[in-house]
């Protein structure tokens, strides 16, 4: 028997963001009658710490509470896991078991307790995500953190699973002798002649090729405030629609006060839509993508994009490019977008050009089913 324990994402329902979305899709594609899998979640309710729920014969829930609030709360959560999780092997004499953890957040961690994973066979495999130590969300310490984080993982990791190329070579470059390996995300596909398509636009005031489009967290490294203020000065008659989580961010007051945007009618926000159909349905009917992202590695809201949208806009940087390839425009210099976005005979020719490829090249190259198959290989 095989055991898998996946820890650093919030837990195993894609309701949160990229990490919860790919956990969620890995788990449930993860076909194997011989391996149980553990996913560590993070809860509010101190009864629950430490505990397990069973969700079937393959699938177990790890609980984990974390009293802080502080932005420094998934590094507590990721590190309590990781500890509990030493000794829940510990304790059942489980051999051979893989630890899978997600994110830069253990620190130091690594560095220890080697004589344990070695007697228990213990294989430490750690995801990157991207360039942590960019996001300008963190502060100077955090960032800082990231940095020494990344140092002290990636050199005391067996394997180190890069989900973008660019990432991959940052780490060969940067860290010599790593055992590396390239893993994407996935993406799903959807029977629409099922979906009650113009309900859900319905729901959102939505119109068919009506609107732009653009997904991801309200932060300033995805590009919100450039994509805006190209598209104000664009002609385009269409909306701008950015789903993004408004809720739960600092960031979005100050977008609108430096933009402005609030005064131009074409431009609409709206809170995260997790709904994973509805989702899809509303990236369907988009007249185009935009995908402002320019730290990390493949995004989800990407490949998604790719597998549903007529057109995809992306931001010129190698992660983009990775997975975008030849198969949408790119923008980055002042203007380039609103050159793009002003230029309807190369939309329309675009379109009908890029659409197709796109597809293809999604349907061909990250499915969950290959991207799952490349994790039975490694997880042996």
């Amino acid at each position: 028997m095989k055991n898998i324990f996946i820890l650093g994402s919030r837990g195993y329902q894609a309701k949160y963001g990229g990490w919860e979305t790919f956990v969620t899709n890995l788990v449930d594609h993860y076909h194997d009658e011989d391996t149980t899998i553990y996913v560590g979640e993070l809860t509010c309710d101190k009864k629950k710490d430490k505990t397990l729920k069973k969700i079937n014969n393959h699938l177990f829930i790890y609980y984990f509470y974390t009293k802080t609030n502080s932005s420094a709360k998934m590094f507590f959560y990721t590190i309590k896991s990781y500890l509990s999780t030493l000794s829940y092997i510990k304790k059942n004499k489980i051999m051979n078991a893989y630890i899978y953890i997600l994110g830069l957040k253990l620190g130091p961690l690594l560095a220890f307790n080697h004589s344990l994973r070695k007697k228990y066979q213990i294989k430490i495999y750690i995801n990157p995500d991207g360039l942590e130590h960019l996001r300008s969300k963190w502060n100077k310490i955090i960032q800082w953190c990231f940095l020494l984080s990344e140092w002290s993982m990636i050199r005391n990791a067996d394997l180190v699973i890069c989900d973008g190329l660019g990432i991959e070579a940052y780490i060969q470059k940067k860290y010599k002798n790593t055992k590396t390996t390239y893993i994407a995300y996935g993406t799903n596909f959807y029977d629409f002649t099922k979906i009650d398509e113009e309900k859900i636009l319905k729901e959102y005031h939505l119109k068919k090729d009506d609107y732009l489009l653009m997904v991801g967290r309200c932060v300033p490294e995805n590009n919100y405030e450039l994509v805006i203020e190209e598209f104000m000065k664009s002609k385009i008659k269409k909306k701008l629609v950015i789903i993004t989580n408004l809720s739960s961010s600092n960031y979005y007051a100050e977008l609108l006060k430096i933009t402005g945007c609030a005064r131009d009618e074409r431009i609409i926000f709206i809170d995260g839509v997790y709904d994973q159909i509805k989702l899809a349905t509303i990236r369907k009917n988009a007249y185009l993508y935009i995908h402002g992202h320019s730290v990390g590695g493949t995004n989800p809201s990407l490949i998604e994009a790719l597998s549903l949208t007529d057109l995809n806009i992306l931001y010129d940087v190698c992660f983009n490019h990775d997975i975008g390839e030849d198969n949408a425009l790119y923008f980055k210099e002042k203007n380039s977008l609103t050159k793009i976005l002003n230029d309807t005979k190369l939309l329309n020719d675009k379109k009908k050009e890029l659409s197709p490829k796109a597809k293809k090249h999604i349907k061909e190259n990250f499915t969950w089913d290959k991207i799952v198959e490349s994790y039975q290989k490694i997880m042996k």
